[in-house]
């Protein structure tokens, strides 16, 4: 990692903070992002979906399994979400003559490939548990440069179009993922080591086309104790409109964990199918939701930015969302699901277009996105983790433990909120 040196204390005065980018995102960097953003995600979601699962399976014995793969994910989980803003600040402050970006992103992804070739070799669940810890850590210290390269280099005028497309990116990976994990499932070593050097090629593609600049000399008092809970830590009433996004931000997120975290049990315990017949009848839906997602990417990023307006498309957006899971709650045969997944899926793609955008438009100081948009990102993070809790509170409401209406109905309420949550936002039309 690249050297971060403190300012000597004459030194610290606030710089002034550096001007807005001017010049359009060119066509090689915004395939830079996408791509670094699409192998970042391959890298984390493909052992998330599939690798993990079979590797615990191949050392843990069937009754232990699921609780040893418990243990694994949560921990990655939780690091997941320290590591984001940790690093962000850390990122933003670093004066290597590479950048400040550059280091972070390239190390991040070396350590994550280290983590993945620990969990393809290691015969138990606490090298699995390390190996899948690096892989985090390493994943989301990458993470922290892509996403802050949208503050970073693409001007306002242009960012939905582009964070639509990098942001469908999570969902194409999903499917390739999918595919690779399929391909090489005679050889699970290499179904985690592919997808960590498509996350390598993606980073360094993006080191390449960027013109990432260092950390300005007395911009950061000195990393201290306080400076790393600060990681954590945006002021609400200095910086309103970050919270009231942030608060959106977790709300929408709270629907859509719903649906990514209970939808292989609603098919089974709704629907009916069986185990054999899941997986097929999941990458169906799982086709056609990420086709929605791209359409509502592209679609929303376009006529977003030509109107130079964000809060009535994450409205709409939010809303959006919110009737895909109202349908997906009243579902009783697949062609309805599939239905309601389309929708769904339709307005995840406007959301996730038009929110970094909005995201970007509300940092408080455009000298600390890394940290800042880590701090956001604990809002898409968390969720994932808390709705897993909560869940069996609905689940239970009336006879049995499968009032799978009643869960998604509270997802759809959640997104509803936030879609509220953002109106109040006062500085972004």
């Amino acid at each position: 990692m690249a050297a971060i040196h403190d300012a000597p204390p004459h030194t610290r005065a606030p710089a002034p903070a550096p001007p807005e980018p001017q010049e359009p995102a060119s066509g090689k960097l915004v395939f830079g992002l996408a791509f670094a953003q699409f192998g970042v995600m391959i890298t984390l979601l493909t052992p998330v979906m599939v690798t993990l699962a079979l590797r615990v399976a191949q050392i843990v014995p069937e009754a232990g399994r699921g609780a040893a793969l418990g243990q694994v994910l949560s921990l990655g989980a939780v690091l997941a979400m320290i590591t984001n803003p940790v690093v962000g600040g850390l990122s933003d402050r670093t004066t290597s003559r590479l950048g400040r970006r550059r280091p972070w992103l390239i190390g991040g992804m070396l350590v994550a490939l280290t983590g993945l070739l620990v969990v393809a070799l290691g015969g138990n669940v606490p090298m699995l548990m390390l190996g899948w810890a690096l892989a985090q850590v390493g994943g989301n210290a990458a993470m922290t440069g892509v996403t802050a390269g949208i503050p970073d280099f693409v001007p306002e005028g242009q960012r939905a179009r582009v964070s639509g497309t990098v942001g469908m990116m999570t969902s194409l990976s999903m499917i390739a993922g999918s595919g690779l994990a399929n391909a090489f499932s005679a050889n699970l070593a290499l179904a985690f080591v592919i997808p960590g050097l498509l996350g390598l090629a993606g980073v360094v593609t993006l080191c390449v086309v960027m013109k990432d600049r260092p950390a300005r000399p007395g911009a950061f008092a000195p990393y201290s104790l306080r400076e790393f809970l600060r990681s954590f830590w945006v002021n609400p009433r200095k910086h309103p409109d970050f919270a009231w996004n942030f608060a959106g931000r977790f709300l929408v997120f709270v629907g859509i964990a719903c649906v990514t975290s209970y939808q292989t049990y609603f098919l089974m315990d709704r629907l009916g199918y069986q185990d054999g017949e899941v997986a097929s009848k999941q990458f169906v839906g799982t086709l056609a939701m990420v086709g929605a997602v791209v359409v509502g990417s592209l679609l929303g990023g376009q006529l977003s930015d030509r109107s130079g307006r964000r809060k009535p498309y994450v409205l709409g957006a939010s809303l959006l969302i919110a009737v895909g899971l109202t349908l997906i709650a009243t579902a009783y045969s697949f062609p309805v699901f599939l239905t309601a997944i389309v929708i769904f899926g339709l307005g995840q793609g406007l959301y996730l277009s038009v929110d970094v955008a909005l995201a970007a438009a509300v940092l408080p100081n455009p000298d600390e996105a890394a940290k800042d948009m880590g701090v956001l990102n604990i809002g898409n993070a968390l969720p994932q983790s808390l709705v897993p809790i909560v869940a069996p509170v609905f689940l239970a409401i009336g006879a049995g433990t499968g009032n799978y209406g009643a869960l998604f109905l509270f997802g759809g309420i959640a997104c509803v909120l936030g879609a509220f949550a953002v109106q109040f936002i006062r500085s972004v039309k």
